[in-house]
């Protein structure tokens, strides 16, 4: 089965490294800097509003510990200076925390020299995290491909993470946190038992469901949308 955020930070990585030596990166949202390991090679800068503290209302899932130390730019998404563009844009699990993703997306293409690539990921559906900062649960395929395609970006990789059968088993392992959190002690061995059985089954089944890379039910239910698209060079 594939993982979300281990594939997740995989391609990220991987896409990171790929950029050419010596180009600027702009990581949006960057919290943590978790990706600042994969930019050695580039001009990193990292920007994010920094309001969140990981305790957040104590609501959901929650990350307990939140070090923003490392940032460059301490500002609202909205608010980042235009007075430079980048050669490229992360922003990778932060339109779910924006107020209003579709203004974000409009500054972040702003913020893209022409020529430039714009790289994003973000949960396709997500339970509530970081709350209170959390303001929607997810985006499709169609989200990106409508207003890249209107704000003079080319798609050049749209590529699901993980299918159906992924995204099911993983809300299943959740199952006893839940409980624990929610419904009281784990303690109904039928419960558990059913449990790895389903899990079980759904790990046969997303054996007909296509490579890993390529999984078909992801036009149904997927993790999320890992996107690299290009703006349009200059005339």
């Amino acid at each position: 089965m594939i993982r979300n955020a281990p594939n997740r930070e995989r391609w990220i990585a991987s896409t990171l490294e790929s950029l050419p030596a010596g180009v600027s990166l702009l990581d949006v949202g960057a919290g943590e800097c978790r990706h600042r390991k994969s930019c050695a090679h580039l001009e990193y800068v990292a920007q994010d509003i920094a309001e969140y503290d990981g305790q957040g209302n104590a609501r959901g899932l929650q990350t307990g510990q939140w070090d923003v130390s490392q940032l460059d730019l301490v500002c609202d998404l909205y608010d980042i200076p235009e007075d430079r563009t980048y050669d490229a844009v992360l922003c990778s699990e932060v339109l779910e925390h924006v107020s209003d993703p579709v203004a974000a997306m409009e500054k972040l293409a702003r913020l893209v020299r022409p020529g430039g690539a714009l790289i994003l990921t973000a949960p396709f559906v997500s339970a509530t995290h970081f709350a209170p900062y959390h303001y929607a649960t997810g985006f499709s395929e169609y989200f990106y491909r409508h207003h890249l395609d209107r704000l003079g970006f080319t798609m050049e990789r749209l590529e699901p993470n993980g299918g159906y059968f992924d995204f099911l088993d993983q809300e299943l392992s959740r199952i006893p946190f839940v409980r624990r959190t929610y419904g009281g002690n784990w303690a109904d061995p039928l419960l558990f038992a059913a449990t790895l059985v389903t899990r079980l089954c759904l790990r046969l089944s997303s054996a007909g469901d296509g490579e890993p890379d390529h999984r078909h039910s992801s036009d149904l239910l997927t993790f999320g949308w890992h996107v690299v698209a290009r703006r349009a060079p200059p005339s």
